[in-house]
């Protein structure tokens, strides 16, 4: 997949997913090639019982960048997705800080995100994870037992919580749970498909039958950063502080069996969150903090 190549500073998921994308259900995959040679690539995915298009993995090679080949390949996406799917009503897409406003002006902004990212060796954030949980123990949190976070451990237990219907006004989700590769999704029983086939590692806060905190974790994967690293991206969904260093914690502790080598650990959150739990996850040595990246979560209707 060298189309990919310094996509992302080297974070791109393309080369790990190509190939289950390509069988995946309800996704479609275009390429263009120029001659015998790939230049571009757009990927979609169709969610919400087909009403809602997911627009991903847009990418055009170095040689190509410039010349308009992006418009057209979106355009013809455009078309090809309405003769596939005449059910869809709505585009999502998810970007970076990066990406010109003028490019997205069709859109309506959803809500906005951060990320926090640190890479080290995996040593480094198993000494990360004992340290954090110390330092839950020295803040005492009040409460106690009564807002433990728990994994969700079987369909069931998924299943109470994402087909809640208060779950997107509970914990302030731009339009609805977020899942592998950012896509947002609806409460509905056709999401629950798409939810089980990523593998994810959930966990959940409640106070009662409210749910207070929500979080998952993807299996780590390949990914090209620093010649050669594995990737954990960590979900935050809620705004309660403490929860959020909780679920911090858990995830680390559930992933660390599957973590060697070089790691880059990506954390997404409400905008509110980043300050602490960056001053939280200080401290560790060999721990490199990378760039902050803003999230933004857009739609337009079709």
């Amino acid at each position: 997949m060298a189309i990919s190549k310094g996509i992302f500073d080297g974070n791109d998921y393309l080369p790990h997913f190509y190939q289950e994308w390509m069988t995946e259900p309800n996704r479609v995959v275009i390429v263009a090639r120029k001659g015998r040679k790939l230049v571009a690539l757009e990927s979609r995915v169709v969610v919400d019982g087909g009403n809602t298009v997911v627009l991903q993995g847009l990418r055009v090679c170095p040689s190509e960048a410039g010349h308009g080949l992006a418009s057209v390949l979106h355009r013809f996406c455009d078309s090809y997705m309405k003769k596939l799917y005449p059910s869809i009503r709505m585009r999502h897409l998810i970007t970076y800080d990066y990406v010109a406003s003028e490019k997205l002006s069709k859109f309506n902004l959803l809500a906005k995100r951060v990320v926090l990212s640190f890479y080290g060796e995996a040593e480094s954030f198993f000494t990360l994870t004992s340290t954090l949980k110390a330092k839950l123990v020295a803040e005492n949190r009040p409460g106690g037992s009564d807002f433990k976070t728990c994994a969700l451990e079987t369909e069931d237990q998924l299943r109470s919580v994402i087909l809640d219907p208060d779950l997107p006004s509970m914990l302030q989700l731009p339009g609805g749970a977020i899942i592998q590769d950012w896509q947002p999704l609806m409460p509905t029983e056709t999401n629950m498909e798409i939810l089980r086939r990523q593998n994810l590692s959930w966990f959940a806060a409640r106070a009662g039958k409210k749910i207070l905190f929500l979080s998952l974790h993807t299996p780590p994967y390949p990914i090209p950063y620093n010649n050669g690293s594995l990737c954990l991206n960590i979900d935050l969904f809620g705004t309660d502080t403490v929860l959020a260093k909780e679920a911090v914690v858990a995830h680390l502790e559930r992933s660390k069996g599957q973590l060697r080598g070089g790691v880059v650990m990506h954390v997404y959150m409400h905008t509110s969150l980043w300050e602490d739990l960056r001053e939280f996850c200080q401290g560790v040595s060999g721990l490199k903090q990378l760039e902050k990246r803003g999230q933004k979560f857009f739609e337009e209707k079709i």
